[in-house]
């Protein structure tokens, strides 16, 4: 049988409504290791695109995972996972510019999601949205909680 997890996961989502640009909020499901137990956070962010939204979900998911430590980052979002493990080496290496020769879109957000993830020994996993995954519908559900308070605090 085996034993706890070693490393810490954290499920992230993002939220845009009723309209992509509009309203947008982040949430996470942070898993500790062993017997650490589950915490969920949630923000406001304002407005936003829904990409804006999925990256700022990660980045606030892993800021809440001590540095040092392995992470699991799950996420429904290509774009997050493919940024972080695909496409950063080539945008850095032609000085911020995707495969079309423009400059990367949310630049600001994409360096300081790098920034954390590299306190870190991230891994990534990507799921299916909305296909019953618990902890990742509990991100979308806490992300929707977010644009429905839209108070920008966060849990």
């Amino acid at each position: 049988m085996p034993g706890p997890a070693m490393k810490w996961v954290a499920y992230t989502d993002g939220a845009c409504a009723p309209s992509n640009p509009g309203p947008s909020g982040w949430g996470a499901v942070i898993i500790a290791p062993g017997e650490g137990g589950e915490t969920d956070h949630y923000g406001f962010i304002g407005p936003g695109t829904n990409q804006i939204a999925e990256l700022t979900a990660a980045l606030e998911g892993l800021a809440r995972v001590p540095a040092g430590a392995a992470v699991e980052l799950v996420s429904d979002s290509q774009y997050v996972l493919k940024g972080l493990t695909e496409w950063r080496a080539g945008w850095e290496r032609k000085g911020w510019r995707n495969s079309k020769g423009e400059p990367v879109a949310n630049l600001a957000l994409w360096k300081r999601l790098f920034a954390v993830a590299d306190g870190r020994k991230v891994s990534v996993r990507w799921v299916r949205g909305h296909n019953g995954d618990r902890c990742n519908e509990k991100a979308d559900a806490l992300a929707n909680r977010a644009l429905l308070l839209k108070a920008g605090s966060e849990v």
